[in-house]
């Protein structure tokens, strides 16, 4: 049933042997395999250990900048002890506000639990509301968290 090349256009430009070579030894051909399979293991192997030498490397890195990260902190608290106690305070005072203001939010979700769940436009509104106040109030906290000195315990 072959096609002659001129009544089909599409002739393959390739073709692949699919059929099955006999083998002379077959315990030949599974010590080929296994000698490939223990070859591609000890490439896995090699690269797995690259990936973990990179990954080492990666963690190295990001704990120095933490440590420095938190040097700089440290230098700057020293340098500004005021305005550290400052922040310590501010963050006290901001912390009470925080809580003081999720009540608020937590009472909203409860009075309004059905028109919040039933209603798109509710939603929105309630995220319209306090989504922007909540995320700038936890910024701020985070900041004046950070920069705030230790508490004294004097």
């Amino acid at each position: 049933m072959s096609q002659d090349p001129k009544q089909n256009p599409l002739t393959p430009m390739f073709s692949i042997d699919v059929s099955a070579s006999p083998s002379q030894d077959p315990t030949a051909q599974g010590e080929d395999t296994n000698t490939l399979l223990a070859s591609l293991m000890r490439r896995m192997i090699a690269e797995q250990e690259k990936s973990n030498q990179l990954l080492a490397g990666l963690l190295e890195q990001a704990q120095n900048q933490q440590k420095q990260r938190g040097a700089d902190l440290q230098r700057w608290k020293e340098a500004n002890p005021e305005l550290a106690e400052q922040c310590r305070e501010a963050a006290e005072i901001l912390g009470k506000v925080q809580n003081e203001f999720l009540s608020s939010v937590t009472d909203e979700v409860t009075y309004n639990e059905d028109a919040l769940v039933d209603s798109d436009y509710m939603l929105q509104e309630f995220v319209d509301r306090f989504g922007p106040r909540l995320a700038h109030l936890n910024g701020v906290l985070q900041v004046v968290s950070q920069l705030a000195a230790p508490k004294d315990d004097s």
